[in-house]
């Protein structure tokens, strides 16, 4: 992975910054210091406290008698209390000096931190924004949206207090061995012998843990892709009855990661007890050689000493291993900024922001391509222009045609230098356009493109996008010569309008002529218009057709085209062929010429003979005026004609590509949006702890053995602190010989402890690690059949969008399991350390124990504030950086648009107002950080002192004995230490909690229309009757738009009813209805005279076949996609061979390879169109459906395949009931039944030759298409 060096991630830090992060640095050290320096005040304490034990057992042993009824002797020569107060005003130093230490550093690196992340963010964006345009070819714009986001979080936290942190722990290393040696060499060497184990002991967990951990997510990866799978197809898995082999296929691969979870569950805690057991086995070591120290070599080796070395060896190493993770965040800070320093970096050769290039006073606007060759930079190979020559004199119109890809838009682009051309040069006025400057250049074009771009703002702000200085009366005129006046003054706050994300409020015509008023606002001299009208239907197209006429009056106009009516009355027409233009005069003069142009004109007008077509002209142009009375009418619809616009299948394969763009960008946007409304529906109910368990039942012995085992768990500590208390008593016994056996024996106990440490450890991880990951798989495999059995409408709420759901299986269930068994684990420990604890310190002096119990809220308040300072930290600032979010999303995702109005600057203005905000709060948190931080590593110290020195007063007073107090305090620590060690590795509880109120959630929720009922009537002869009776209906997640309003039709048996209509019209809903992926909201279907809500639900469904636009194909071979037609049964080899001969495909798979074997790949990707289309029409003949419905079946295809696939279903529909949607009135024009649709219901019915005399609804829908 590549990085930036470590001095070159501060680049952007000013010399200011610099000086405060020495600062910082410096403090850091400071207080790394302090905690060893700790270590030796405790060393030198204990010492006092041991010496006023020995003077007792000294003078005890003369006169004991008298001792006892004297009652408290004060000892002679030792004031403790005096000695102690001195120790405790050294505590309050030095928390006074981490305190102030602690504020400081971590405060300078925040603030530092914050103004350098702006820094970057800011010049990123200007960066990314002033990139030439086949930057953005290589670069996906969600990566620029991560790098802006993720990217410079991490390097936020790079730079922040990691660094001083890490420093922090370094110092505290170092100091702590420095002052190890300096007291006592020998027991150091001996302690570090052991730090090796450990290091590699955590190293090796690490490690494992983290191979484990890749292993099991890439187990689950299969089990998650299968649901993926599956949920993305849900529709298809609906409509031919697969839930039950859907939910079979991914319990399977649910196991190997359920194995995989027990191993990692195992290995975790193994290697945890073995840490615990070196850890024990180091202090069993220490003492015991401490011991033999002190009685080999009495004047070197006190106590105290053996103490200071001990405790100051052991905090040096752990604090080494607390330090590496903040390095990491650097590592990571370095390899983010790799890319982003990059990008700021990179050399422009097309520089909108520079001030260079010849600026002409004026423009005539002739334009000239001189043998100009050119292939996009991110594909090199394909040649798209091979020495293009054209000129466009000025105030002309020009037309481009040619078929796709032979470089019409790109001439565009070229022209307004988004790219350079390779060789040949493009001159505006005899001027090469690239000495001219780009910004000046770009201000005198107005552009129209093929997907106009709004910007989420008001209509006059989207306009005045075009020029920044428009007036009011600017506006006005770019809109009337728009034809745009007419709609925009009927709406209510007219020009204030908004229009919504990327204009989703408005037509697609409406849209349209608003971009064409933003292009006129500049009162450009060369107007480019780059398939203005495609994605219109006819009737707006011809609204903004003349919009286009009249403001190309008087310019020099490049309008590109690929219906050709529309470029008829242009003054040239040049046709391209391969990069080249190859024949270039007016419509007649090409016509006549029979070369591409003719060719093209033929393959549109279906090649009907040349009278007619001018007859047609006649029509189609008396239509158009009325259509133009008619889209003016159509404005007041606008709610349903903008419903229409937004989601409606416009012209196909295109559509297909923007839906995704679309959705991509409105789901962010509607995640916003309902970010509200989702906190309100997440309130999960609240799940009682009992509950959760009861979903672990059956694993009851797993639990006990595990409950059992943290049961004695818990008392290891409580037994370390009183062995500690012991030994350091043991040092008071005057007699040598006895000291050492008694040190031996405490050691020896030191090793028991570790090894049963070790061993509740392992018992511990495998039984909850057992029950756990068998609990996760259950859940999984129940939550994925509850996922299956919900009704359609269920999964159009974009809360159950599929990616949410594949999270949800798989992070849900596997969060709960940290809820049940290592929960109950975890609660059994706690007490049972915290009640062995208590007894053992009440029972040796209550009056310390009550001392430290007032203590303990402090220190647990220290730390819940720190913690709480670092989640509001992080969550405020991520709320407050989705709005520049939203901003740079909207910009970089619009790019082109954004580079054509020249309005990359205003765009980073509006990005860098964004970023105020955070910004300033960011400043005012870094203090407020700071001083949390402190306290909470300041409070111990204080804490100390008041021990102690209330121990001391204790002794003095002779109401306790010094090993008392260490006891006490000791086996307090301890207990604290162990549950907070154990409750850091608990999963987090609240998480699991919410997890399982979901699932459960989930699992208790039946839907209106339920697949795994049983109910419902399941007639033995099904004819095929199909009736709709006065149906209504709304999408549940639209309610206010009305799809269905009133549909009667009926087709019977035998019969092909044919459905018609423009987009939106309800065509598709109708069959979904029939299916029963929703239910009406008012009338009835029927089938066979019976309402189909009293069917059932499993036995209709497998009576349809269903064969639909986008035929979904699983990742399976050729027959287990067939088979896929029907789940009741397994079907057999030679039926999947008779359907596919009936869908016209036996021939293309006998000449695989692998025949039936061969594997379509991930959707079918392995396909082209008509051949999944084919399989899917055999996949639906499979199943011997008495209904046969066909959802524009064939639209997405070529005319070759589309030919074929229509032979196969002229085939399939013999003697079935037949239902059939079609935006091509070609492939219907011999069905039984044409039904027209508008607005949801059905205007006119009869047979192709009926409605044709008819001249109405569906000889206009006809008229549209031929002509066109």
């Amino acid at each position: 992975m590549k990085a930036v060096g470590f001095f070159q991630l501060f680049r952007y830090a000013t010399c200011l910054e610099v000086l405060m992060m020495v600062l910082g640095l410096g403090c850091a050290a400071l207080h790394g210091i302090t905690l060893p320096i700790m270590c030796v005040v405790f060393g030198q304490m204990t010492d006092s406290f041991v010496l006023s034990g020995q003077q007792l057992n000294l003078t005890g042993l003369g006169n004991f008698s008298t001792n006892l009824s004297s009652g408290c002797v004060a000892i002679p020569g030792i004031d403790i209390e005096a000695s102690m107060s001195q120790h405790a005003y050294y505590f309050v130093a030095l928390g006074a000096a981490v305190l102030l230490l602690g504020t400081f550093q971590v405060t300078l690196f925040l603030l530092t931190a914050t103004r350098q992340t702006k820094r970057i963010r800011e010049k990123y964006f200007h960066a990314v924004l002033h990139q030439p345009m086949a930057w953005f070819d290589t670069h996906p714009i969600g990566e620029l949206n991560t790098r802006l986001t993720d990217d410079i979080n991490t390097i936020n936290d790079g730079l922040g207090d990691k660094i001083c942190i890490f420093v922090q722990f370094f110092c505290t290393f170092l100091a702590g061995f420095i002052i190890g040696f300096i007291y006592g060499w020998k027991l150091t060497l001996v302690i570090m012998s052991v730090s090796p184990l450990l290091a590699a002991s955590a190293a090796v967990w690490s490690k494992i843990l983290a191979t484990l951990t890749s292993k099991e997510l890439s187990a689950y990866a299969k089990a998650g892709a299968v649901a993926e799978e599956i949920l993305v197809a849900i529709r298809t898995v609906v409509a031919f009855n697969g839930q039950q082999k859907a939910a079979e296929k991914y319990e399977k691969n649910l196991i190997t990661a359920k194995d995989f979870g027990v191993k990692k569950a195992v290995t975790t805690n193994v290697s945890m007890g073995l840490t615990q057991f070196f850890i024990f086995g180091a202090y069993a070591l220490a003492f015991w050689y401490g011991t033999k120290l002190t009685v080999d070599d009495p004047v070197n080796y006190s106590i105290g000493k053996v103490i200071i070395v001990f405790f100051s060896v052991m905090i040096g190493a752990f604090s080494l291993g607390q330090g590496a993770p903040n390095l990491e965040s650097v590592a990571k800070a370095r390899g983010a900024a790799y890319s982003i320093y990059n990008t700021i970096d990179m050399p422009r050769p097309i520089d909108s922001s520079s001030e260079e290039g010849y600026k002409p006073d004026s423009v005539r606007g002739d334009i000239e391509f001189r043998n100009v060759h050119f292939s996009y930079p991110s594909r090199k190979d394909v040649k798209i222009l091979q020495g293009m020559s054209l000129k466009v004199p000025h105030g002309k119109t020009i037309a481009l045609v040619g078929a796709s890809g032979c470089g019409k838009s790109t001439t565009i682009q070229l022209l307004q230098r988004f790219y350079d051309p390779e060789a040949g040069e493009v001159t505006l006025d005899g001027r090469d356009i690239r000495s001219l400057n780009v910004r000046w250049l770009r201000e005198n074009m107005g552009i129209v493109s093929q997907e106009p771009v709004l910007f989420g703002t008001t209509i006059a702000e989207n306009i005045r996008y075009g020029r920044e200085d428009a007036t009011d009366q600017d506006i006005d005129r770019a809109v009337r010569e728009a034809n745009a006046y007419e709609f925009i003054s009927k709406l209510p706050d007219g020009l204030n309008t908004m229009v919504g994300e990327r204009g989703a409020q408005l037509s697609g015509g409406q849209k349209q002529r608003i971009a064409i008023a933003r292009a006129l606002v500049k009162n450009p001299k060369i107007l480019l218009l780059d398939e203005a009208t495609s994605a219109l239907d006819t009737q707006s197209e011809a609204i903004v057709q003349a919009a286009l006429d009249k403001a190309r009056a008087g310019r020099t106009t490049i309008v590109i085209a690929h219906r050709l009516s529309t470029i008829r009355t242009a003054d040239v027409i040049a046709g391209f062929k391969d990069g080249e233009v190859v024949e270039q005069g007016t419509h007649g003069e090409l016509m006549s010429k029979k070369g591409v142009y003719h060719s093209l004109v033929m393959q549109q007008t279906a090649g009907r003979s040349a009278d007619d077509e001018a007859a047609d002209e006649n029509v189609s142009e008396g239509e158009s005026l009325d259509d133009l009375s008619d889209a003016e009418h159509s404005d007041d619809l606008m709610d349903v004609t903008t419903a229409n616009g937004g989601f409606a299948r416009s012209s196909l394969r295109r559509s297909i590509s923007l839906r995704s763009k679309r959705s991509r960008s409105s789901s962010k946007s509607k995640s916003k949006r309902t970010n509200k409304a989702e906190k309100e529906e997440e309130s999960v109910p609240d799940v009682p702890f009992s509950r959760i368990l009861a979903l672990n039942k059956s694993e009851w012995p797993y639990l006990l053995v595990g409950t059992l085992a943290s049961f004695v768990g818990g008392g290891v500590y409580p037994a370390v602190a009183i062995l500690f208390a012991k030994i350091i008593g043991v040092f008071s016994e005057p007699d040598p010989e006895v000291k050492r056996q008694k040190a031996l024996m405490f050691s020896l106990l030191f090793l028991l402890v570790g090894a049963v440490a070790f061993l509740t450890f392992f018992f511990q991880g495998y039984m909850f690690g057992k029950s756990g990951e068998i609990l996760t798989m259950r859940l999984r495999s129940q939550a994925f059949k509850a996922i299956l059995r919900q009704d359609i409408s269920w999964f159009d709420d974009h809360n159950n969008a599929v990616g949410v759901l594949t999270t949800k299986l798989a992070t849900d269930a596997s969060l709960v399991k940290g809820a049940a068994g290592s929960r109950l684990g975890l609660a059994t420990n706690t007490i049972c350390a915290l009640v062995i604890a208590m007894i053992v310190a009440f029972f040796h002096s209550w009056q310390l124990t009550l001392m430290i119990l007032a203590c303990t809220p402090i220190l647990t308040g220290a730390n819940f504030i720190q913690m709480r300072a670092m989640a509001g930290h992080t969550s405020k600032d991520q709320s407050a950086l989705e709005m520049s979010g939203r901003i740079s999303t909207e910009t970089v995702e619009n790019f082109k648009t954004v580079v054509s109005l020249t309005k990359e600057d205003v765009f980073f203005r509006k990005f860098n107002d964004s970023l105020n905000k955070p910004y300033r709060s960011a400043l005012c948190k870094a203090p407020i950080y700071g001083i949390t931080f402190a306290l909470a590593q300041a409070i111990p110290y204080f804490v100390n002192a008041a021990v102690f020195r209330f121990g001391s007063w204790l002794i003095a007073h002779c109401h306790t004995q010094f090993e008392n107090v260490f006891l006490v305090f000791s086996v307090i620590v301890f207990a604290a230490m162990s549950i907070g060690q154990s409750s850091s590795f608990a999963p987090d509880f609240a998480k699991a909690k919410a997890a399982a109120g979901r699932i459960l959630a989930l699992l208790e929720k039946t839907p209106e229309i339920d697949i795994y009922s049983e109910a419902g009537d399941k007639p033995i002869n099904f004819k095929g009757d199909i009736e709709f009776r006065d149906v209504h209906f709304f999408y549940p997640t639209r309610p206010n738009i009305k799809i269905l309003q009133g549909l009667n039709v009926s087709v019977t048996q035998g019969q092909t009813l044919a459905l018609v209509g423009g987009s939106g019209c309800g065509k598709s809903t109708s069959i979904q209805l029939l299916e029963r992926f929703y239910n009406p909201a008012g009338g009835q279907v029927f089938a066979d005279g019976m309402d189909t809500r009293g069917l059932n639900l499993a036995w209709l469904r497998s009576q349809l076949g269903l064969v639909s636009q986008e035929p979904i194909l699983f990742d399976c071979t050729i027959t287990e996609n067939i088979q896929y037609g029907d789940n009741s049964r397994v079907v057999s080899q030679e039926e999947v061979v008779e359907a596919a001969i009936s869908a016209n495909i036996h021939n293309f798979i006998s000449d695989l390879p692998e025949k039936y074997n061969t594997r379509v790949g991930d959707k079918g990707t392995q396909l082209s169109g008509g051949q999944k289309q084919r399989i899917a029409i055999a996949r639906a003949l499979v199943r011997k459906p008495k209904v046969l419905l066909l959802d524009e079946a064939t639209s997405a295809l070529d005319t070759e395949s589309e030919k074929i696939v229509q032979k196969a279903l002229d085939e399939a529909r013999k003697g079935r009931t037949c239902i059939v949607i079609a935006h091509r009135l070609t492939t219907v024009q011999n069905a039984d039944i044409i039904a027209v649709i508008q607005n949801g219901q059905v205007v006119e019915q009869g047979m192709h030759s009926e409605l044709m005399a008819k001249h109405g609804a569906y000889y206009a829908l006809v008229n549209a298409q031929v002509s066109h």
